[in-house]
Order: structure tokens, then C-alpha cells, then sequence
């Protein structure tokens, strides 16, 4: 049976993960297994804040294209995504992922390949603010690109 679908999302307000994932959910029975992932912001050595920036059509059309990618990989999984922008601050949720199937396998591995490419492929512009006055861009991580990489031998 194939049940694809994920939504994706662009906002500045926060969500409520527990609301969308039951949205999700309701009124399915076919459905054995829902992972939910919620990314927040890290107070790291005095970090205030985190701005991000995009371009809304290209970011969502990106983040729809990796959903688009998970929707063919697991064709019976469903899901959500998404994503906040703007200026947010620590212990704030910044993305959800949300996914359901059949099978716990399938919802697991679907929600880990979205959020390993949404944070290699996502493009949006990250600065961070700090207790000192400072400001910094913050740069790719190698760790990041390792962890979507695998998904290219599958």
C-alpha cells in the first residue's frame, strides 16, 4: 500500500509537536509507528540568540524536494516538516519531523534521512549571537555532511 505524503513548512511562530504529530495521526488505523524529532536551540558558551535567514521559495522548495526523497524512498511512510526561521532563542524549538508507517523501521529511518538532509541541504543562513556582544555565521559541519553521506550508498 502506498501512503506517501509529507507536508513542509516555513514559519516564525513556534508549534506544537504533540498537536501536529496527532494531526498526523488522526483518523488512521493503517499506521503502526510514529517518530517525532524536535531540533532546539542550545545555550552553548553564552549563546543569546540564533537567527536564521532564507529565501522562502527556494528554502521551501528544497525542503520539499528531501521530503519528496523520503516520499520515494519509503512509500508507505507519511509525515511533517517543519522548520522556523527568524530570530530564536535557547531551549526554543527550531524544526520538527514528524513520521508515520506501518512499520517502526521505516518511520525511524524516514525521520533520521530527513533531518540529516535537512541540515546539510536546507539552505538557511545561521548567526549565532552571543552574552558578549559578538555575532558569527556559522559554518557546515564535516559531521553533518558525514552523516547525510551514507544515505547516498542506500
Amino acid at each position: 500500500m502506498t501512503l506517501s505524503a509529507f507536508g513542509a513548512r516555513l514559519q516564525e511562530d513556534s508549534f506544537d509537536a504533540a498537536a501536529e504529530q496527532a494531526a498526523l495521526l488522526a483518523g488512521r488505523s493503517d499506521l503502526g509507528a510514529a517518530v517525532s524529532f524536535t531540533g532546539l536551540v542550545r545555550a552553548d558558551h553564552g549563546l543569546i540568540a540564533l537567527t536564521l535567514e532564507h529565501y522562502p521559495a527556494m528554502t521551501l522548495a528544497q525542503i520539499q524536494a528531501i521530503a519528496a526523497d523520503a516520499a520515494a524512498r519509503w512509500p508507505d511512510t507519511i509525515g511533517t516538516i517543519i522548520h522556523r526561521h527568524g530570530r530564536l532563542l535557547p531551549g526554543e524549538a527550531i524544526v520538527l519531523v514528524t513520521t508515520a508507517s506501518p512499520h517502526r523501521a521505516h518511520a525511524f529511518a524516514a525521520a533520521q534521512f530527513l533531518m540529516d538532509w535537512l541540515k546539510t541541504k536546507a539552505p538557511f543562513w545561521k548567526r549565532e549571537e552571543w552574552a558578549d556582544g559578538t555575532t558569527r555565521w556559522v559554518d557546515a559541519k564535516g559531521s553533518d555532511d558525514n552523516a547525510a553521506e551514507r544515505w547516498l550508498a542506500e
